[in-house]
């Protein structure tokens, strides 16, 4: 029997709901998710096997205007996704405007693979203003298949996952047919305790902030984990720590519990707090942390 295997990349802007749609259609918790701008800060594979079909799912940080390094790698990240795709999924929704970040759309104007356009959100709309917003989308995009989806609520994703299915191109796979996403446990725990964060203090403390594992020792019943948050100035560090250290403890109960649901074993978790000045401009760190640097 034939098979097909191809790379889906997710694009849109900050905070329209790329990583909710990515674990809709993955069925697993790939990306995390707050309410908050910026919080995908890789690209991201989430893969789907079945006996004749390897989905390569990509979740991508949010276009903006870059204002210091970390958010130009971001920015390459979903640039990139524009070059290997074999299918495009440019995510919108009901709020921003269809003009918003014009010089990334005007790329996607012409990208040469078939481009689903998905407008999310729609339960914050209605038929009216949706219709309306379809045809603006059409008129800047006219080769993409529009399709509306609430991906909170997984209402229409089952119809665009559908759709991806018949544009999959015959292929063998790329990953192994086990295969969940290209990225380690490692990654993971960085990305829980990063949520965590982004949840618990306010302004611009969360994005200040990187974390990296230092230990992540396992065995068949027990996780051990060691890991250190990385932070720009000492006052961040404070906050960070909390009054007698009650802010660090609750974000590290708060990231144990989704860790021991995402391994499935018994966790412990040790966080420590360091300052490494203005690492978010600093390449050789940048690099140290898993970003790709031009």
């Amino acid at each position: 029997m034939l098979h097909r295997s191809g790379f889906v990349n997710i694009v849109g802007n900050p905070n329209v709901g790329k990583s909710t749609l990515m674990n809709r259609l993955v069925g697993e918790r790939i990306s995390i998710i707050t309410s908050k701008a910026q919080t995908t800060r890789h690209r991201i594979m989430g893969i789907v096997n079945t006996e004749t079909m390897q989905i390569v799912y990509s979740d991508t940080p949010g276009v903006l205007h870059p204002n210091y390094k970390l958010q130009q790698s971001m920015v390459n990240y979903s640039e990139s996704a524009l070059g290997d795709a074999d299918l495009l999924l440019y995510v919108t929704d009901v709020v921003e405007k269809v003009d918003k970040n014009e010089a990334f759309l005007h790329r996607v104007q012409h990208v040469e693979c078939p481009i689903l356009l998905l407008i999310n959100k729609i339960d914050l709309s209605n038929q009216k203003a949706l219709e309306k917003l379809a045809m603006s989308w059409h008129e800047l995009l006219p080769k993409a298949e529009i399709y509306p989806l609430a991906a909170q609520t997984g209402f229409n994703v089952d119809v665009v996952r559908k759709r991806i299915e018949e544009l999959i191109p015959p292929s063998p796979p790329y990953f192994e047919k086990d295969a969940l996403t290209d990225r380690t446990a490692r990654f993971f725990v960085t990305e829980i305790i990063r949520e965590k964060i982004l949840l618990y203090y306010q302004k611009e403390i969360p994005y200040s902030v990187e974390v990296v594992v230092e230990q992540f020792t396992e065995n068949e019943t027990n996780i051990h984990i060691k890991s250190l948050i990385i932070v720009e100035r000492d006052s961040q560090k404070g906050i960070i720590i909390g009054h007698r250290g009650q802010a660090l403890k609750k974000v590290g109960t708060m990231a144990r519990k989704d860790l021991e649901k995402f391994f499935n074993k018994k966790t412990f978790l040790e966080m420590f707090v360091k300052v490494e000045s203005d690492w978010r401009n600093r390449n050789i760190i940048l690099q140290q942390f898993g970003y790709e640097i031009n």
